[in-house]
């Protein structure tokens, strides 16, 4: 099977809350990307695909939250797929650097970087 991915994920397992519907919920984050991310489904989630959702995480050891608006791409019996469509600059700049120390190729993230501003920008 072909892999269709345009941005590569790293695997990166943390405590999260998505958020709709003005409630939150508790997740585990799988894998992120600098274009969406992989939680695990709790019981309280009921939403379907193509809802918008905040995702939010705190970085280990740290006071620096990444927060993400998302839209749910696809729902498994135990994950969520989700697409970022807007992330704010203090969030991405520590993604970014989350996923180059996890990736370890810069010219690589420099690319995926490239493609994430090309896409915004149509």
């Amino acid at each position: 099977m072909q892999n269709r991915r345009q941005f590569s994920r790293v695997l990166f397992s943390t405590d999260a809350q998505v958020i709709f519907n003005d409630h939150q919920y508790p997740c585990k984050l799988l894998d992120i990307s600098l274009h969406g991310a992989l939680i695990t489904r709790c019981d309280a989630f009921t939403s379907s695909t193509n809802t918008n959702a905040i995702l939010c995480f705190t970085l280990p050891q740290s006071e620096i939250e990444i927060k993400m608006e998302v839209m749910v791409s696809h729902i498994k019996t135990n994950h969520v797929g989700l697409k970022c469509h807007y992330i704010d600059i203090d969030s991405i700049t520590h993604l970014k650097r989350l996923i180059e120390l996890n990736l370890a190729d810069d010219e690589l993230l420099h690319r995926e970087l490239a493609m994430l501003i090309h896409d915004t920008q149509q």
